[in-house]
């Protein structure tokens, strides 16, 4: 089965390597002309770890990754409000919490995409996907190639998806009422004290930073704000230094350490939940099919979690796609769409405005259960997946806590 995949990111990349395990042999249609990247960094949790051990890929992301063994939460005033165990969680789920630049994980992907003959073709950028006299998906790239494989995977993002629309007629993103700045830090001494995630609230405004060594880490600056229109780079670092001045430490020391040009302001959107994520031989997966909010923790996660389950569907599937695609969704729909509305509901709590809807916000926060939101975690992130529990115990229900994740 000859299989196309639009989208050299970490969906499109991870699946690739996953079905070439199974025998098959897939191509891969990157639309920028080299590597590149969108984001400053991910937190890999350990339902990401199990797909990366899975994939032969965890030795190498473990020698430019770090290991957080905390989480801490604090207001903009630095009073502590709880955090989240780590290593505690790591043990519960059996697998390791990762902090990796994306560029760093990118190229991992590339590097064992190459071992394995698996061709990456840059310079693509899809312009369309019809259906040809046999119903059979055409995508067309503006370079003037056109291919027409037996399985089309949809890899191509959440901003300007063309595999997204032709499934579902439209790839609209919608913006949640809030920005990113986004950026790396690297000093020539330490930065932070520890390798921890560091998770600091205002109002309407919340500073974000995870350390891969303590003189490495990337971060996220974050505020309420309406959509903004085209925005220059000029000031960018000046303007987050004045937002966030007078907030404790090292957020100022953070921002310093980071070259103003290496700073990105993202308007942060995501996509409305899809009822059926395939058409024709056209599948979706990753932010294509499913866009949480970075505010979920999980978006390079649930990726990954698409390419483990999408080789497992089709090593049983017999030779239908449409058996194939039924499964897929069935299995990956319930969680993703569950974890995207728990992005948007910490989103709302988390920018709020209101001095009395952040107070009570922030006690919640001081007052939850550590151990309860480790079992919590990880009951919902090992949802779908062979990861047998170690705590062993208190039965929970749901995805994830609103009480902590990563910015992405």
């Amino acid at each position: 089965m000859e299989i196309g995949i639009l989208g050299g990111g970490i969906a499109g990349l991870s699946v690739a390597l996953a079905l070439h395990q199974q025998g098959y042999r897939p191509r891969v249609y990157e639309r920028r002309a080299a590597p590149a990247t969108m984001g400053a960094g991910v937190t890999l949790w350990p339902n990401a770890g199990f797909v990366l051990q899975e994939l032969g890929l965890l030795r190498d992301i473990e020698a430019v990754g770090g290991r957080p063994v905390m989480a801490h939460r604090y207001d903009a005033a630095g009073n502590a409000l709880g955090g989240v165990d780590i290593a505690l969680l790591d043990r519960t789920m059996g697998y390791p919490t990762q902090t990796v630049l994306r560029r760093d994980l990118q190229a991992v992907l590339l590097k064992h995409a190459a071992r394995a003959g698996i061709p990456v073709e840059f310079g693509h950028r899809a312009a369309a996907i019809d259906l040809d006299a046999h119903g059979k998906a055409v995508a067309h790239f503006e370079n003037g190639v056109s291919i027409r494989p037996d399985l089309l995977i949809g890899a191509d993002g959440r901003m300007d998806s063309v595999a997204r629309k032709f499934v579902a007629g439209d790839n609209t993103p919608i913006y949640q009422g809030f920005v990113n700045w986004i950026g790396v830090a690297q000093g020539q001494s330490a930065l932070v004290d520890d390798i921890a995630i560091q998770d600091f609230w205002g109002a309407g405004t919340r500073f974000g930073c995870v350390a891969i060594r303590t003189d490495l880490l990337y971060w996220a600056a974050a505020q309420a704000r309406p959509l903004p229109g085209e925005t220059s780079t000029s000031g960018i670092r000046k303007e987050i230094e004045d937002l966030f001045a007078g907030w404790p430490e090292p957020v100022a020391r953070i921002i310093r350490a980071t070259p103003a040009h290496a700073i990105r302001l993202i308007a942060v959107h995501d996509l409305e939940p899809l009822h059926t994520w395939s058409r024709e031989n056209v599948l979706l997966i990753g932010d294509a099919a499913h866009a949480p909010l970075p505010t979920s923790g999980q978006g390079a996660c649930q990726a990954l979690e698409d390419a483990w389950h999408l080789a497992r569907c089709l090593e049983g599937a017999g030779g239908s796609l449409d058996e194939v695609f039924q499964q897929f969704t069935k299995i990956r729909s319930p969680k993703t769409t569950k974890l995207a509305e728990q992005g948007r509901i910490f989103a709302r709590a988390l920018f709020a405005m209101d001095p009395e809807a952040c107070r009570i916000r922030n006690e919640r926060a001081k007052a939850s259960n550590p151990v309860r939101d480790v079992q919590i975690l990880a009951e919902g992130w090992a949802q779908g997946l062979p990861m047998p529990l170690n705590a062993g115990g208190m039965p929970v229900d749901g995805v994830g806590v609103s009480s902590l994740y990563a910015p992405e």
